[in-house]
Formats: C-alpha cells, structure tokens, sequence
C-alpha cells in the first residue's frame, strides 16, 4: 500500500466515523427505556494479563496506523463500533472505551508477552474513544486472531466518572476454537453468551477486503438524571 492509497484509506475512515456517528445520532432508538425489555446485560469478563503495562505514544481509535507512519499493520482491517447503552436501553455520553488486542502474530503490546521479538510494529494494539451524546464508539483494527490457550478475541474496558470500571471481550461468532475457550465457555448465560459473538462481515466494494463488525456494550449501571 502506497502513501496516497494509506491517506485515500484513512481520509475514507474519519468519513466513515462521521457517517456513522451522524446515523445513530439520527435513530429513533435511544429514547430511555425503548429497548430495556430486549437488551441483554453485557457481561464482565477477565481483563487477563495483557492490559498494556507502558501505554503506546499513540492510543487513538486507529490502530492499523501509528502516529503518522506510512505502513499499515498486518491483518484483516475492521470497522469495529458499537454503542454504550445503560440497562434502560439509553447511550451512555462520555464513556472512555478502551480497547486492546493481539496483533496478527499474536502479539500484545505488553513486555510479558510470548513472542514480543515478532510484534508488528506498526500495530497500535491499543486505542481510546470518548462516546458523544448518541454513546457511539468507533475503532479502526484487524480482525482479532488466535494465539496458544485462547480464542480470537478483543478486550474491552468501559470508564465513566463515578462508575466502576468495566471489563469485557467479544468473540468471532462461530469460530471452531470458541467452543474450547475457557473464558467464553465460563459466560453459563446463553443470551450473554451470543451477545459478545460477533459478525465480522465483508464491507460491499471494499477492495483491500475490510470487514464490519458491531457491538453494543449494555452496561449494569442505573440511569441517572
């Protein structure tokens, strides 16, 4: 990938985080209570050993481009974004989302994990959305990949002042090796079960083979106000 393709490929990202944030800014679904009765509580799950102990320089909702490098991580680009929703079925507005994940070689940005001398350097591994008003979020990543003892999957960590941390992952919906990942296999809630299952889907037209992928993190906490 050339440097005018890169820059085509991150000014046609920021477009997509414009149209998407102005879409569901735009639904009718987050009148207070509309969904409660469908919602199924996202459920916690181990923050594991790999939350980055020293923070990358760049922790923005990119993490297939680092600062301003000309070279793009390795993987399969995903779209990945969501809503934060409290357990009434209303976004949650200024919610700190972090996520972080394995890179394609199964790497995390942490010193303790196997493998570091094969990181992909120009993987962030890490990012950070605020949500707006409609409790959106947006990352650009690569489709999560399997390493030794677990299931592809990405890390989620949900911050609001005057809340407790949260801490989940979602999962490749169908992939063989969920059925053996003992982190997934200890969610005993069926419904909670498939709600961290993901599609990752084809994005129509895409010539670099991106993929789309949705998550909506309901949380346990009470409205308030």
């Amino acid at each position: 990938m050339n440097g005018n393709t890169l820059i085509a490929s991150r000014r046609a990202f920021l477009n997509r985080m414009a149209l998407t944030a102005a879409a569901l800014g735009g639904s009718g679904l987050f009148a207070r209570g509309a969904l409660a009765e469908a919602l199924t509580r996202t459920p916690r799950q181990t923050e594991g050993p790999f939350y980055p102990d020293k923070l990358p320089l760049d922790t923005d909702n990119d993490l297939i481009i680092v600062n301003d490098g000309l070279t793009p991580a390795v993987g399969e680009i995903t779209h990945l974004s969501g809503r934060i929703l409290d357990r009434s079925g209303a976004p949650i507005r200024n919610a700190l989302v972090e996520i972080w994940q394995a890179d394609a070689h199964g790497v995390y940005v942490h010193t303790r994990s196997a493998n570091g001398d094969q990181r992909d350097g120009n993987f962030q591994g890490f990012g950070r959305f605020l949500t707006g008003s409609t409790g959106e979020y947006y990352f650009r990543t690569i489709k999560p990949v399997a390493y030794p003892g677990r299931t592809p999957h990405i890390h989620y960590k949900i911050k609001l002042k005057g809340e407790e941390e949260f801490t989940t992952q979602c999962y490749i919906k169908g992939h063989r090796q969920n059925d053996r990942d003992m982190v997934l296999r200890g969610l005993r809630d069926e419904k909670q079960r498939e709600s961290v299952q993901l599609d990752f889907t084809p994005i129509k037209d895409s010539k670099a083979g991106e993929l789309d992928a949705k998550f909506d993190v309901v949380m346990g906490w009470t409205p308030k106000g």
